[in-house]
């Protein structure tokens, strides 16, 4: 039996004692408005204590091993990814239903997710997961800031003990409320009435670096370049608040009322601009394109930036060295 289990049963044991006394006793909950989509070490300590939330690290498993905030669930980041050759691909539904519901989730579940708060890229891992979620219906999620790092440095301790969750039977139905597939955004291209947001680094954006799974650099048509290391307090670990984030979303220009579509090359640095742009600013209808560039390239359709065929061969030759010397 996990610690989250005990937790729940002795609630519920204290519940039942009371109403056999005849006292009246109101389940700990939150309504929707007062949950907090970032959360600190402290604010999820109150949250163990009142609405006993799943608290899913999705490090890997080794370092899960060697220490987790106590009664977290392990579900590591591999898991929400697709295959190499196309690493921002959602898993198939079946293969999400077994891995919502044997880390102990359904759509009611509050769920906090634990990176390790090791940078701003490691942040991308935990949004990435909270986008998903949220798209397969489960409604209270948060991230903590500063992930495992910033517990531990909070003064908090960590655990070993192994934990295993009560499964739930879950049935993995993804919407596409936030969710921006390649033929959608081409025909928003084409009609001109989306901005479409490269969280990459600049040099991806200007087709000078590439994943090694796309089938060339470049970027999307019409797109704008906005890194997702704008959202980080002095660079990281640490995100910025809400009334912060809108301020940065106000600056440059990305709250003006068009359709947001965020992507990256595999989906994982834009979840973090999703995640500001949408769960912290308040920007409604903001997107994210999972497979981002290394699809769109490897579907052959075109892009902007890309280096002229002298120049790729030259950059591909210089790649090719590099990662053999």
């Amino acid at each position: 039996m996990t610690v989250h289990t005990l937790r729940s049963v002795a609630r519920a044991a204290t519940a039942g004692l009371a109403l056999l006394a005849g006292i009246a006793v109101a389940a700990p909950a939150l309504a929707q408005d007062d949950w907090d989509r970032l959360v600190d070490p402290a604010r999820l300590a109150v949250l163990e204590e009142t609405v006993d939330p799943v608290v899913l690290d999705i490090r890997a498993a080794v370092a899960f091993a060697e220490g987790h905030i106590p009664g977290a669930v392990n579900a590591p980041y591999t898991q929400w990814r697709g295959p190499t050759d196309n690493p921002g691909a959602l898993p198939e539904p079946a293969l999400l239903s077994v891995l919502v519901g044997e880390s102990g989730i359904d759509e009611a579940t509050p769920v906090v997710i634990v990176h390790q708060g090791s940078d701003s890229s490691d942040f991308g891992s935990a949004a990435r997961v909270y986008w998903t979620l949220k798209s397969l219906g489960v409604e209270r999620i948060a991230i903590l800031n500063g992930g495992v790092s910033g517990w531990v440095a909070s003064g908090r301790g960590l655990s070993t003990e192994p934990v295993r969750p009560d499964p739930t039977i879950f049935d993995a139905v993804l919407s596409d409320a936030w969710r921006a597939g390649a033929h959608e955004i081409e025909a928003a291209v084409a009609r001109g009435d989306a901005t479409l947001v490269d969280a990459r680094p600049e040099p991806f954006f200007l087709g000078e670096l590439w994943h090694g799974a796309a089938a060339r650099p470049g970027t999307l048509p019409t797109a704008e370049n906005f890194s997702h290391a704008s959202w980080f307090v002095d660079g990281g670990p640490l995100v910025v608040d809400a009334e912060r984030a809108r301020a940065i979303a106000q600056s440059a220009g990305l709250a003006d009322g068009a359709t947001l579509v965020s992507f990256c090359n595999t989906g994982h640095w834009a979840a973090t601009n999703w995640f500001a742009l949408s769960e912290l600013a308040g920007i409604e209808g903001v997107k994210l394109y999972p497979e981002s560039v290394v699809e769109w390239s490897n579907s052959g359709r075109a892009l902007d930036n890309e280096p002229g065929r002298i120049e790729w061969l030259i950059m591909s030759t210089r790649q090719w060295l590099a990662n053999v010397l």
